[in-house]
């Protein structure tokens, strides 16, 4: 089964997902997606866990892949890591527009 629907891209290029859609694909409003450019095309996927784990599996991983970035920020203070990620997205936004 196919169906389009139109929608309007709000601030920063944010669209919603109809209604009928997260339905179909039985997306709640904590599920991750997947989003891939292929060619001129956006494709949109729900990320699934694998039943066996414990569904947190995928959260463990992630942790693990940035063990690297956490050891190099020892000695800086939660507010100053907060501070330069958000002069980080302030550059990238006023680069965006």
């Amino acid at each position: 089964m196919e169906k389009t629907k139109f929608v309007r891209q709000l601030r920063h290029g944010q669209m919603t997902i109809p209604k009928e859609f997260r339905e179909a694909m039985h997306l709640g409003s904590d599920d991750m997606l997947a989003v891939t450019l292929r060619g001129d095309k956006l494709q949109v996927e729900a990320v699934r866990t694998d039943a066996s784990t414990t569904g947190s599996q995928w959260a463990r991983d992630l942790y693990e892949m940035f063990a690297p970035v956490r050891k190099s920020l020892e000695g800086y203070t939660e507010q100053e890591i907060n501070d330069a990620i958000d002069e980080a997205l302030r550059a990238y936004r006023s680069d965006e527009e």
